[in-house]
């Protein structure tokens, strides 16, 4: 394949350019401790820019939250192992966003002339943790944190969040789906065709990756049509339609400067920029958030991100937007403007419930897949990719821009250039919250809600989030089993409710 790229005559040697990649995915089970996968990744990046020496002169190792063992000093055994003395380092906190803020980070220091070189990599091994699980046996692997670090949560759940058990992402997303198909105004069945619609494309893509974890081809129905290997996990959401975490795998992305790229002799076609991104926060609680099937600060990230590249939705050749769930993948396509059938595809990996979901690492993979992506793109002129990452509850949000062409400088119509890469990202924030009420008593008016089942398939119990009448909101439970059975029947948005308190728990009936 010949390569073309459009690149002006003269790049400033502070330009931050991504000129390594690499991922890996195990399938044999028991596998390598993520800190054997973050060294492969890392030197199979250094391979992948043609830079024999590339790691020992790595100004910055950053790595990723993992959830499969918590080492001593991750950075540290990683630098060992590379034979690298970073004077910077950064372990990240959980969240789907983490890869993009480390590679903001990274992008930001090298503009202003502060490093050369950065590592960021991440690796998961809940596949080899749930094998050792099931073999009755534990990870004997090295460095083990004594004593063990808390959960890397950037702030803990709110109380009545807990008390009603709704702090994992299969119950909040889907309560969300829920306000936002009423709002809509989809009908369920409705809701679940398009879902289908949306998602089957994105199978044909992992089935064509080799780094995919889920590499088979389904039709719409065969996704949202609940069954013994495709159970709900938080109704409406079939195990197919969302994030598959437990996964062995790694990724890896090496950035430096145009400068040290020339120096080392690095090839232009190799070079792949990052010409904007922005971060934005929507309210924590999910319950708190004025609108609970939207999110603004999305919306806001993406304008953002695009006016520091100087591009549009228009102008982006291959996407790939977070996928975690459908109602992610929906609020990415609202806010980049785009339809969910957009022929462009969604994914560049096959997303988070095909390609794989490594926690917090995936953007890493979408990451690496772009820049191969657009190193392959044919010319006449210069190719850019749109990833974009989710942290927590569509908390977090992160928009990038990556081009075959670096970003200029104020007025030349190809972006922000250094200075807005130099720029902290804003932090966008939605409006005032909501107030909570952690118990009551009386009437309330359901605005979103899902039902938890258990491994077996069983329904277990509904978890609502109310309209109270002073304009706060509660949780809610549903226990009797004709109630959780007429949940997933019809449509429980914008009806009204009584609530009683269970100890700390309010439970629904209507």
């Amino acid at each position: 394949m010949t390569f073309w790229l459009h690149v002006p005559m003269s790049v400033d040697p502070r330009t931050p350019c991504l000129v390594g990649v690499a991922q890996h995915t195990v399938r044999d089970q028991p596998g390598p401790e993520p800190l054997d996968l973050w060294e492969l990744a890392a030197r199979r990046a250094a391979a992948d820019a043609g830079a024999p020496g590339l790691l020992e002169r790595l100004d910055s190792i950053q790595i990723v939250y993992t959830e499969s063992w918590q080492y001593d000093d991750p950075v540290a055994r990683l630098a060992e192992r590379v034979k690298a003395e970073p004077r910077h380092r950064a372990y990240s906190t959980v969240s789907g966003t983490a890869p993009q803020t480390l590679l903001g980070t990274a992008a930001a220091a090298i503009a202003a002339g502060e490093m050369d070189a950065a590592l960021v990599t991440g690796a998961e091994a809940l596949a080899t943790r749930r094998a050792l699980r099931r073999a009755g046996e534990r990870p004997a692997w090295s460095h083990r944190a004594d004593p063990r670090r808390p959960y890397g949560w950037e702030r803990p759940p709110h109380p009545a969040e807990l008390a009603h058990g709704l702090f994992l992402p299969v119950h909040t997303y889907p309560i969300m789906e829920s306000a936002r198909r009423a709002a809509a105004g989809e009908g369920i069945e409705e809701e679940f065709r398009a879902r289908g619609r949306m998602m089957a494309p994105m199978t044909r893509v992992a089935a064509a990756n080799p780094h995919a974890w889920r590499r088979t081809v389904y039709t719409p129905e065969e996704l949202v049509t609940p069954s013994a290997d495709n159970r709900f996990v938080g109704w409406p959401y079939t195990r197919r339609t969302v994030a598959l975490a437990e996964v062995d795998q790694a990724a890896a992305v090496i950035m430096v400067s145009a400068g040290l790229a020339d120096r080392l002799g690095i090839a232009p076609e190799r070079r792949i920029y990052l010409r904007g991104w922005a971060y934005a926060e929507d309210t924590w609680e999910v319950a708190a958030r004025p609108v609970l099937g939207a999110s603004p600060a999305m919306e806001a990230a993406a304008r953002q991100a695009f006016a520091r590249a100087g591009t549009g939705p228009d102008d982006i050749g291959a996407l790939d937007l977070y996928s975690c769930f459908a109602v992610a993948l929906r609020a990415a396509c609202a806010a980049t403007g785009i339809d969910p059938l957009d022929p462009r595809g969604l994914t560049v990996t096959g997303g988070l419930p095909y390609a794989g979901a490594p926690v917090s690492v995936y953007v890493l993979h979408s990451t690496a897949a772009m820049a191969e992506r657009l190193r392959a793109e044919p010319g006449p002129g210069p190719s850019h990719g749109l990833v974009t990452g989710v942290g927590m509850h569509l908390t977090k949000h992160t928009y990038a821009i990556w081009s075959t062409e670096p970003a200029g400088g104020p007025g030349d119509g190809r972006g922000a250039g250094l200075a807005g890469l130099r720029d902290a990202a804003a932090v966008v924030h939605s409006p005032e919250p909501v107030p909570i009420a952690d118990v009551y008593e009386g009437t309330a008016t359901v605005a979103g809600y899902t039902v938890a089942h258990g491994k077996d398939g069983t329904a277990e119990h509904g978890i609502l989030v109310v309209d109270l009448p002073d304009g706060g909101r509660a949780h809610a439970h549903v226990r009797h089993p004709d109630l959780i059975a007429e949940a997933e029947a019809a449509e429980l948005v914008g009806r009204e409710v009584r609530l009683t308190p269970d100890g700390q728990v309010n439970v629904a009936i209507w």
